[in-house]
């Protein structure tokens, strides 16, 4: 991994998007069948405010020590990071298996609320919230665990994403007025 993507300047606009990975046919009757290989990545695409030379260097030089698809490193995305609720308090997660899309929870105060997102401490996925949780208890998230959990803290405000450029071509566009826009696809490193 190599290190965190510069906060400065901000994005203005992020696409958010859930990819999932299904199988599925179609027969000539027209009868379809999908089934779920249980596999689901985050991608984003990040669109910043027209910057001079001085604001895109940094930024500049840190997708180039990416090497295109290569390297892996951590962004916190503008409001899709953030928690959407009152919650607060250091919370622990139980323990749950591989394929499950519920945990046991300690140590909240106040609500997580359906679409934040969160981040087991031993796992570099991401995954969101799909019910509401008020205090102690079971949450409900989607994907399913890609790994088991074990009693670990549970990040659920400024949750990182573990992350990659999305191709090995990176197009950075200069204006004759001295300003360079920039928009860079990401998708989450599982």
């Amino acid at each position: 991994m190599s290190g965190t993507f510069p906060s400065s300047p901000g994005f203005v606009s992020t696409g958010f998007r859930s990819t999932s990975y299904n199988l599925s046919s179609t027969s000539v009757s027209g009868r379809t069948q999908v089934r779920g290989i249980g596999s689901q990545r985050w991608e984003f695409t990040a669109v910043f405010p027209p910057m001079n030379r001085a604001e895109y260097g940094p930024i500049n030089a840190f997708l180039i020590k990416q090497r295109g698809m290569l390297e892996s490193f951590q962004i916190v995305l503008p409001i899709i990071s953030d928690k959407s609720s009152s919650a607060s308090g250091t919370i622990t997660s139980g323990t749950a298996s591989i394929g499950a899309t519920v945990c046991n929870i300690t140590g909240l105060t106040g609500t997580l609320k359906a679409g934040d997102v969160i981040k087991f401490a031993s796992h570099n996925k991401v995954y969101m919230l799909t019910n509401d949780r008020t205090g102690n208890g079971t949450i409900e998230f989607e994907p399913q665990l890609m790994a088991a959990v074990t009693a670990a803290t549970l990040t659920y405000d400024s949750v990182p994403f573990t992350v990659r450029l999305n191709n090995d071509v990176q197009e950075f566009n200069y204006a004759t007025d001295g300003t360079v826009a920039l928009e860079i696809d990401l998708i989450e490193v599982i």
